[in-house]
């Protein structure tokens, strides 16, 4: 059986704070139609995709405004026709957005969907960055620490349909991507194609001027290339970039082979569609010689990775 996969990334272009969702949405429509006449069976969309990156704004924590932002079912009738054509086409895709539970907990969550329009899984982001409060006289704002808590599901793997050859899959949402760790318990579990969508400023959210839009450009893309290589997996990380009511999102939405080389990347701040053929099989050099975890790892010089919460490893 075939393990070769074809993967799309959908950059998409900036969300302004007043795009109406039906917009967004039809925008995310003609990307997934223009992967899929490619030839794509899974489409990467970025975080909190359906919305502007509202976590810039200040808000009260119950404003109409900021609930709003927030999807409080997946699928829910707004999102619907996403599913209903993806599953038409046969498409599979991930996409990340910010949850709100039935108990009133909230996440920047993202789900993976496969081609028959079932939800595989979801992962709620664990690496939080900015702030819990507002920090005065700062002109940006990142504030996804007052309006998210920390991720509870762990960073769990799960195998994925026969059709897409069975790949292994994991999760990562955004500032997720510079920490080794997840890459590292998604790669222990045997992890092929790690997927993580992001909207990362062009310029530091913390205040100062020390990183410019093409210094944290090379970061995004160096984290996925070493991460992708360390753990022996493909990777596609994939922006919402450009432009938000004044506010910079980098771009460099980038799909990642095993060997940790670019095989394709986008070249826009815009909705940008770019597209590469995953061979699963070519995980194995640096799963079974190179980062052969079972034969080269010495805990017992850094200790055990600690059991993650619904991280059961696949079959």
């Amino acid at each position: 059986m075939s393990r070769i996969l074809r993967v799309a990334g959908a950059q998409m272009g900036p969300n302004q704070r007043a795009d109406d969702r039906a917009a967004i949405l039809a925008r995310m429509l003609a990307l997934l139609e223009t992967a899929a006449a490619q030839g794509a069976k899974l489409v990467v969309f970025p975080e909190l995709a359906f919305t502007t990156f509202f976590p810039r704004w200040p808000m009260d924590r119950d404003s109409p405004e900021l609930l709003a932002s927030f999807e409080t079912a997946m699928p829910n009738p707004a999102v619907q026709p996403l599913f209903d054509r993806a599953r038409a086409l046969g498409v599979g895709f991930y996409v990340g957005y910010a949850e709100l539970t039935p108990d009133g907990q909230r996440f920047n969550s993202a789900i993976t969907v496969g081609p028959d329009g079932a939800i595989l899984f979801k992962y709620r982001k664990i690496h939080l960055p900015g702030s819990d409060r507002v920090k005065e006289g700062q002109r940006y704002q990142q504030l996804e620490k007052m309006y998210f808590e920390y991720g509870d599901l762990g960073f769990p793997a799960v195998r994925g349909p026969a059709a897409w050859g069975g790949p292994v899959l994991g999760m990562l949402v955004c500032n997720d991507r510079r920490w080794p760790e997840g890459w590292r318990v998604l790669g222990l579990q045997g992890v092929e194609l790690v997927m993580v969508g992001y909207n990362s400023a062009a310029y530091d959210p913390n205040g100062g001027e020390g990183e410019s839009a093409e210094t944290r450009t090379f970061h995004s893309t160096l984290a996925a290339q070493a991460n992708a290589y360390m753990n022996a997996t493909w990777a596609v990380a994939v922006a919402k970039a450009g432009d938000e009511d004044g506010a910079g999102l980098i771009g460099g939405s980038c799909i990642v082979d095993p060997n940790g080389q670019i095989v394709a990347q986008a070249k826009t701040l815009a909705d940008e569609v770019i597209v590469a053929d995953m061979d699963f099989d070519a995980c194995r050099q640096g799963k079974e010689k190179m980062f052969n975890f079972a034969a080269h790892r010495r805990p017992q010089w850094y200790g055990p990775i600690t059991a993650q919460v619904g991280a059961t490893p696949p079959d």
